[in-house]
């Protein structure tokens, strides 16, 4: 790119606030390092040591089951109750239970209240418990539950003891309570028999509970395993305790999961959980009644998930990936079961068949970075401030010629400027009103910054030109002039309606038919233009005017003749006022020629944006995708366009097609050699008359009712993106 370097006094601290912004993303990425390194230490810190932790606990849990299993006077008792024969069991009485089963109870009971455990059970290897430390008569033949069958199995196979994770004995009742043969077992005393005695003496709730179980092998004499000693574990007295010793912050916490996600210790925000709804009021605890999903939305600040089923969220990032297997420290912040964006660390222990995840908000993880940016961000927004103020007094004295130039137009009698209606490259259009005549005027100022010797020429240049054509389908110059300040001015139709840009970004790809209609009238105004050695050089949609004028509905005016150039048949190369160095125009509708630079530009060179437009008009795409404008250009010389049928869904005829893309030919001698040879061969098309008067007056009328057609000015562009560049010819694609 080119162009002269002017750096007004205002533009200092912009510099300034670029550097300082560059130095805070610098200082930002290092320090966003450094937290991550000491977050990812401490995560990792944190999590092994609750494995540890669990991991001495679960040992010596382990090594107590297994030596009250080994106690000759203990493995001596189980033996007997595994070998005794089960009583039939009837609901009209009771039997006096076996005194081993007596004896069970009786030498358990203090033993266990000195080692914390609270209940003992015998189970055989068919898998029922045949004998209960807390009642001698209905511990007898109660089938274990299938969430607990694999562990037992586990246990007879190996001859080693396990652990099962937290349970809550009122899903085994419910799920135990309709198949049990002996007819024995009832709600009330199934409570009784697995519930630890409440707290103070209280009655437990229904659902606050839960247990866990360290069970060891019993073997007989010739140390076959011939059943299993389960004693119940409290969790919350060392299991949960545990992973709630090391916490960091305000918001850190250390919570297991099993394999479904499902959290079997307590989280730290139970009494926020009941508040989001996530827990009922009667809960006591989160273990065992909180699924870990993501909710899809931070809840702590309003977010109200759309799918009423928990179980078709997916699970948290940290969950998720410690049950595939995976041990992650996951550094980008992620929502946990809250919502909350977090970062932690976690992984799955397969020796306990559960996961550990340990995690902090995201929010208190990066504060010092969030302190730093904010430092930044007030600096920048200062210097941004000091520029904003410097901008406005060195503009000053250039609002004061443009308000007196305003004034000055009134003053001759001439043109009263109404209001501001568009902008573009060169100036800033105004709708006016002639003082006289008494119509609506567009008339167009050169900007004041732009105005040094070369854009004035231009400028004049463009309206010199542009008086010379007559055609309907071209925007008529009233009047031009300079004021007593030299700021150059000229006069034109005011238009109502719409660029070809605005119609396909609100409406979409237009008709075949309708495009016709267009891109003929177009070739009207080009054909004169043509036929005085005049090309345009920047047709795109933005300069395609839509309007209803002079009774004539879906009427084309051709804008902005800034680029036009002049050429004649001896003239190779043309006349560029900008000399042989440099091109102008829209990338997506610039010509092969005019890219190369030194090949003859001709009236072709427009037949090719022409047939961009309508590949553009047709799919609503232009004719290459790309991200730079090197990009562009470097497809503009050597891709072939695809087929607009293969980028819409409507139906386009093969000879408009044929067509469009003849006239994107890469060679000029291949396309047609005029404005008139193309409107008859658009004309030639079978949809030619696919869009008659009566069609086209009443989409105006539908157009004019609707909030979104308000009419649109002269150079009222603010929507398209298609910009016209200014590239030096020294850089282009060779």
């Amino acid at each position: 790119m080119t162009g002269r370097f002017k750096l007004p006094i205002w533009a200092l601290p912009l510099v300034i606030a670029a550097l300082v912004a560059v130095l805070g993303w610098w200082g930002n990425g290092r320090l966003r390092e450094t937290i991550e390194g000491q977050l990812r230490a401490q995560l990792t810190a944190t999590l092994n040591a609750n494995v540890t932790a669990l991991g001495i606990w679960t040992t010596n849990q382990t090594r107590l089951a297994t030596s009250l299993a080994e106690d000759p006077t203990v493995r001596t008792l189980a033996n007997k109750i595994f070998q005794a024969p089960p009583p039939i069991l009837r609901r009209e009485f009771r039997p006096q239970p076996p005194p081993e089963l007596e004896q069970f109870v009786t030498d358990f009971r203090p033993r266990l209240a000195q080692l914390g455990y609270e209940i003992a059970q015998l189970v055989n290897t068919n898998f029922m418990v045949v004998a209960n430390s807390q009642h001698a008569q209905l511990g007898v033949n109660i089938e274990l539950s299938d969430a607990h069958t694999n562990k037992f199995a586990q246990l007879f196979a190996a001859g080693e003891p396990v652990i099962i994770t937290p349970f809550k004995p009122e899903l085994l009742m419910q799920r135990r309570a309709g198949r049990n043969p002996s007819g024995v077992l009832r709600t009330n005393d199934f409570r009784r028999l697995n519930r630890p005695p409440p707290p103070n003496g209280g009655r437990p709730r229904r659902g606050d509970v839960t247990l866990m179980q360290v069970a060891a092998p019993v073997r007989d004499d010739d140390r076959t395993v011939v059943g299993a000693l389960a004693l119940i574990i409290n969790p919350d007295k060392e299991f949960s305790r545990i992973l709630s010793v090391a916490r960091s912050g305000d918001s850190g916490e250390t919570y297991a999961f099993d394999q479904t996600g499902l959290l079997i210790s307590h989280s730290r925000f139970d009494a926020q959980l009941k508040q989001l709804g996530l827990l009922e009021a009667t809960n006591t605890s989160s273990a065992l009644n909180l699924r870990l999903h993501d909710p899809g939305g931070d809840l702590t600040k309003g977010f109200q998930p759309t799918n009423s089923e928990g179980g078709a969220r997916p699970l948290t990032r940290l969950v998720a990936s410690a049950v595939d297997g995976e041990d992650t420290v996951d550094m980008v912040p992620a929502r946990d079961y809250r919502g909350v964006p977090v970062v932690g660390a976690s992984c799955w222990l397969p020796q306990f068949g559960f996961g550990v995840a340990t995690q902090i908000d995201a929010d208190e993880a990066y504060r010092p970075l969030r302190v730093l940016q904010m430092v930044f961000v007030v600096l920048i927004l200062f210097l941004l401030l000091c520029a904003t103020g410097m901008f406005v007094v060195s503009n000053v004295t250039w609002s004061r010629r443009l308000d007196e130039a305003e004034l000055k137009l009134k003053q001759l009698g001439q043109y009263t400027l109404e209001e501001k209606i568009g902008s573009g490259g060169m100036g800033v259009v105004y709708r006016a009103r002639h003082a006289l005549m008494r119509r609506d005027t567009a008339v167009k100022l050169l900007l004041p910054d732009r105005a040094d010797p070369a854009a004035i020429a231009r400028f004049e240049r463009e309206v010199c030109l542009t008086c010379q054509l007559t055609h309907p389908n071209t925007i008529q110059v009233y009047d031009y002039g300079h004021t007593p300040d030299g700021i150059f001015y000229y006069a034109m139709e005011y238009l109502r309606g719409l660029n070809l840009h605005d119609l396909v970004a609100r409406y979409g790809p237009v008709p075949e038919g309708r495009v016709i209609h267009i891109l003929a009238q177009i070739c009207d105004s080009l054909a004169e233009a043509h036929g005085v050695g005049l090309i345009h050089r920047d047709i795109k949609p933005a300069n395609i005017f839509l309007c209803h004028r002079g009774g004539v509905a879906d009427c084309v005016k051709v804008l902005d003749f800034g680029l036009v150039r002049e050429y004649r048949g001896d003239d190779a190369g043309g006349n560029n006022p900008d000399g042989d160095n440099v091109i102008e125009g829209t990338p997506w509708f610039t010509p092969p020629e005019a890219i190369h630079g030194n090949v003859k530009i001709d009236q072709r060179s427009d037949l090719y944006s022409l047939g961009a437009l309508g590949y553009y008009l047709l799919t609503g795409e232009y004719i290459f995708e790309a991200e730079t404008v090197a990009e562009i250009y470097q497809k503009q010389l050597r891709a072939a366009p695809v087929p607009p049928s293969q980028r819409t869904t409507k139906p386009i005829s093969a000879g408009l097609e044929q067509l469009l893309l003849c006239c994107l030919a890469k060679e000029p001698a291949d396309r047609p050699q005029s404005a008139e040879e193309l409107r008859a061969r658009l004309l030639a098309c079978p949809a030619a008359g696919e869009w008659p008067v009566a069609a086209r007056v009443a989409w105006w009328e539908v157009y004019s009712k609707l909030p979104i057609g308000i009419p649109l000015g002269n150079g009222a562009d603010t929507s398209t993106p298609m910009a016209t560049v200014r590239v030096d010819l020294a850089d282009r694609m060779e």
